[in-house]
């Protein structure tokens, strides 16, 4: 794994965020590269499943890309995108670099599998905010919900987690995301909250599914259980859904329209918009996410691909969307 990003774009953005605001994302992997396969994961299967770390985007253009996009003004510069950025063996050069760029605070989205590592911590301690997963509470739901490679173990997961947060001094927020019928019982938050106590995360923030996952089957969690399982965990939690998303920014609106022309077509995947509309996947998700919540497109299963297709009962094709 040591080829780079086949693609020049590795900002995007600013994209609306429920927890950082306008976010201008920073992609530092190829795309579906993860060390795990997540049942829910909005990007669809993992196709590159490993823990190999590389060089896998040239810092200097990296940088660069992002240079270009400041003058959107985001909330946030965060790394994250495609795939696991831990698995991009110069993020730390990258986060640094970044802060050299500007003053805007720099977040870092992890399913935190590689943070066992020293050098992976070490590399990931200057940013400002630092934002894992923990999605269960042992070996056998880790392999069902979050199918990581082969050689990592939940036990190493927790460990690192709990390592990290000894040495970090930025926030950590530690997101738990619940799977209807699956990670949603009592029983499994019984057995979440210990572990959360000795992670000791600055917050808690609580989800659902709410973008198509790569499973078919995978459901949300209703608000109100989520609020009732909140109550069963230490310290501060959020329940995002809780917070509305931010509008799309003027630019990605202004492609609202042909999107919905795109899919009216012919059913199209997050990628299939994104190449047509020579976006970022990552706009491209946002776009479709916030064209899904005003009814314009809707969802469907095929395999293990989930397409977008125009809402039968919405003949809308032109707007924007807020």
């Amino acid at each position: 794994m040591d080829s780079p990003v086949p693609h020049t774009r590795y900002a995007f953005g600013p994209v609306p965020s429920r927890r950082l605001g306008r976010s201008l994302g920073v992609d530092l992997v190829p795309p579906k590269t993860c060390t795990f396969d997540c049942v829910y994961c909005q990007l669809g299967r993992t196709t590159d499943l490993t823990v190999e770390r590389g060089c896998l985007a040239p810092v200097d253009d990296v940088l660069a890309d992002v240079a270009r996009r400041l003058a959107a003004e985001p909330d946030y510069l965060t790394v994250s995108g495609s795939g696991e950025p831990t698995l991009h063996s110069e993020i730390g050069e990258v986060i640094r670099g970044l802060h050299e760029l500007s003053d805007v605070p720099v977040a870092v989205l992890t399913n935190g599998s590689l943070l066992y590592l020293p050098e992976v911590r070490r590399a990931l301690r200057t940013a400002d905010r630092v934002i894992p997963s923990l999605d269960v509470p042992d070996e056998a739901l880790f392999r069902a919900v979050n199918r990581p490679h082969p050689s990592l173990t939940f036990d190493s997961l927790v460990e690192g987690l709990v390592r990290f947060r000894e040495e970090y001094d930025g926030v950590l927020a530690l997101e738990v995301l619940l799977l209807g019928g699956v990670t949603d019982s009592v029983d499994v938050f019984t057995r979440l909250a210990p572990l959360i106590e000795r992670i000791a995360p600055d917050v808690v923030q609580l989800g659902t599914v709410i973008r198509p996952p790569a499973e078919a089957g995978v459901r949300a969690v209703p608000p109100e259980v989520l609020h009732e399982r909140a109550a069963l965990l230490p310290g501060v939690v959020e329940v995002t859904v809780d917070v509305p998303p931010p509008p799309v920014d003027a630019p990605l609106a202004a492609v609202a329209a042909d999107a919905v022309e795109l899919v009216a077509r012919r059913p199209c995947t997050v990628d299939d918009v994104a190449a047509g509309l020579g976006i970022h996947p990552g706009e491209a998700l946002k776009l479709l996410r916030a064209l899904s919540l005003d009814g314009r497109v809707e969802t469907r299963r095929e395999g293990q691909r989930t397409y977008y297709v125009a809402a039968r009962t919405d003949e809308k094709t032109g707007g924007t969307v807020s």
